[in-house]
């Protein structure tokens, strides 16, 4: 399905946005944002849950339209984005990430190749566990360094936004490889389980790279340009 490209505005009906780009009823999740609002625009469905509607929509749009984004603009809120970070991660730890799990030994446990089995799920459970520490690391580490920052305290330590840079892999990656293990090497008897489960994969795959998008290109430079700032003064 190609979906249109446009730049979204607070005067635009949050149902036309869904029903133009579907794959933002996760950024309104994570936003807080539930269903329900009727006619109402971007604007008025983000005062009413409380949400800065600049933020929602330089995410929004960022994702829509698929480029990276240079400038952040000064009214972009750091809190909302870590905000938004915090509850992907949640999604992804506590509840995407494991009902892929539950699917794939739905599917895969009619193979009478037990080895082939416990390896696919040994692999994923790696990769989970990849995951989890590389998202802790965040909550623990570079969320805290980033709160302290907008509250105009220099951090203790020599730690800065280019040290998370240096290590900031695609946590995606490995879910790619086990999506060709799939595809190659496992054979299935019945392909409608195996099929929807792998549907399942390439979707998380494609949400883990949108999530590290939002992290490289709109996270990353709003914490340089407030350590530029600090630096200044």
């Amino acid at each position: 399905m190609m979906y249109l490209s446009m730049n979204y505005k607070k005067t635009d009906k949050m149902c036309d946005l869904i029903r133009e780009h579907y794959p933002i009823l996760l950024v309104m999740s994570r936003f807080g944002i539930a269903l329900g609002f009727g006619e109402q625009t971007v604007g008025e469905v983000c005062r009413r849950n409380g949400v800065d509607a600049k933020t929602f929509l330089t995410v929004v749009n960022m994702l829509v339209n698929k480029v990276n984004v240079d400038v952040i603009d000064e009214q972009v809120s750091i809190t909302s984005l870590i905000d938004y970070l915090r509850n992907a991660h949640t999604y992804f730890l506590d509840f995407r990430l494991p009902a892929i799990r539950s699917k794939l030994i739905e599917a895969i446990a009619q193979c009478s190749e037990s080895d082939v089995v416990i390896a696919i799920i040994r692999y994923f459970d790696e990769y989970v566990g990849e995951v989890r520490k590389h998202m802790l690391y965040e909550e623990e580490t570079v969320f805290p360094y980033a709160e302290a920052l907008t509250k105009g305290k220099r951090y203790k330590g020599r730690y800065n936004i280019n040290i998370f840079i240096r290590h900031h892999d695609n946590i995606e990656s490995k879910l790619s490889e086990l999506k060709d293990i799939i595809i190659k090497y496992f054979p299935a008897k019945s392909s409608n389980e195996l099929n929807s489960v792998l549907f399942d994969i390439f979707s998380c795959a494609n949400d883990l790279a949108s999530h590290n998008d939002v992290e490289n290109y709109l996270f990353v430079p709003a914490i340089k340009k407030i350590e530029k700032s600090l630096t200044v003064k």
